[in-house]
């Protein structure tokens, strides 16, 4: 086989692990605090689903120079953030990334946040064979309260 022949079957297969990754895990609800000037982080929150188990290994936006997965939880009577390296998805059931839990980080943000815009945020999903794949999001930016926007 050529070398564009090798090149091209790689591609085809990538493609299709791709599709069976992006399949598999569906996201509902995405969306991310919006932010004032100057502020340099903010939360993007959704619910996925796993139809067959994957896991969550990270994340990356184009609006954050770097993006974590965090957990916050009760430390005796304190609140505590952390970053932690992945988050199970369970086959068949809903996990929410959501405010108070686990959720991602944008870190480092290129511009403010306005609320009405969107925000693409690529997941990468580690599949039961290993293989990560990367799955798009596009997040509403909703106001610094975390409100739903009317009328969009």
């Amino acid at each position: 086989m050529t070398k564009a022949g090798m090149r091209t079957l790689l591609a085809a297969s990538a493609m299709v692990a791709s599709a069976n990754v992006n399949g598999q895990v569906s996201v509902a609800g995405a969306w991310v605090r919006g932010t004032v000037p100057g502020q340099t982080s903010s939360g993007a929150f959704m619910e996925l689903k796993s139809a067959g188990g994957a896991v969550l290994v990270g994340a990356d936006s184009p609006a954050a120079g770097v993006a974590e997965i965090h957990e916050m939880k009760m430390d005796g009577n304190v609140m505590r953030m952390r970053a932690v390296p992945r988050i199970e998805l369970p086959a068949g059931k809903s996990v929410e990334l959501k405010p108070g839990g686990y959720h991602l980080m944008l870190l480092q943000l290129k511009r403010q946040l306005k609320a009405g815009e969107t925000v693409p945020i690529r997941l990468r999903v580690e599949g039961k064979d290993k293989s990560v794949t990367r799955v798009d999001v596009r997040a509403e930016v909703r106001d610094p309260t975390g409100a739903p926007q009317h009328g969009h």
